[in-house]
């Protein structure tokens, strides 16, 4: 008998035939991956991130719906920057140029169900009016714009006394009875703001201006400004 040749793997595999290769998995599309995961793509020391080191900024996005013109670019940078989206931008910049020289007062009713934030000025022009309503429940108020006021709590405790044309609604609470802001007849679209109902601390001075509710037609009509007072 001859001598027994071994087999290596390169004749096994010529006499089993070609052996398959195995297939290569895609690497996964950038776009599905979080800017986190993103970063951590990288290879070599230069994709180690430092425990401290901040997450980075989201890519602004690469259309934009607003008519910008050359404010732009401009405007997807400030986003990038300040790491915003869309919405959360137009808010900020909208807020700053509405609510200029205003600050933020929070009140609420007597017994803390019925809460509400209002942006007005630190000093406030209130109108003491000599309706028979407004006398009976001492009804000084503020005006603002619907835009200027947030209910936090207690939508669900208010409840409302109309009278005579209607178009004032006297919400006030059910539990404790306090009227801490209403809709008032002169401003429907506005609020009217009791300030005894604000907490300390915001307002600076308080400006008492009576008005003769008792000819309310003829003195809103002669008030210079009081139906533009709920206008932002």
């Amino acid at each position: 008998m001859g001598k027994a040749r071994k087999r290596t793997p390169a004749a096994a595999a010529t006499r089993n035939g070609p052996q398959p290769k195995a297939k290569k998995q895609p690497p996964e599309p950038a776009a599905s991956l979080s800017p986190r995961d993103r970063a951590s793509k990288g290879t070599g020391s230069a994709s180690k991130k430092r425990p401290d080191a901040e997450p980075p900024a989201p890519a602004p996005d690469e259309q934009c719906d607003l008519d910008l013109g050359a404010q732009k670019e401009r405007w997807l940078q400030f986003r990038q920057r300040q790491r915003l989206s869309g919405e959360e931008a137009a808010k900020l910049l909208l807020d700053t140029f509405e609510y200029k020289g205003l600050v933020k007062h929070t009140g609420g009713c007597h017994c803390g169900a019925v809460r509400f934030e209002v942006w007005a000025s630190a000093d406030l022009n209130v109108f003491d009016c000599n309706c028979s309503i407004c006398v009976k429940k001492q009804n000084k108020h503020f005006i603002v714009p619907a835009a200027h006021f947030k209910l936090l709590k207690g939508a669900d405790n208010l409840t409302t006394y109309t009278f005579n044309t209607h178009r004032a609604q006297h919400t006030f609470c059910k539990t404790c009875g306090v009227q801490s802001f209403y809709t008032p007849r002169s401003n429907p679209d506005g609020y009217g703001i009791a300030p005894g109902c604000l907490d300390e601390g915001t307002v600076r001075s308080i400006t008492l201006e009576p008005i003769n509710g008792k000819e309310w037609e003829k003195a809103v009509k002669a008030h210079p400004t009081i139906k533009s007072m709920s206008k932002p």
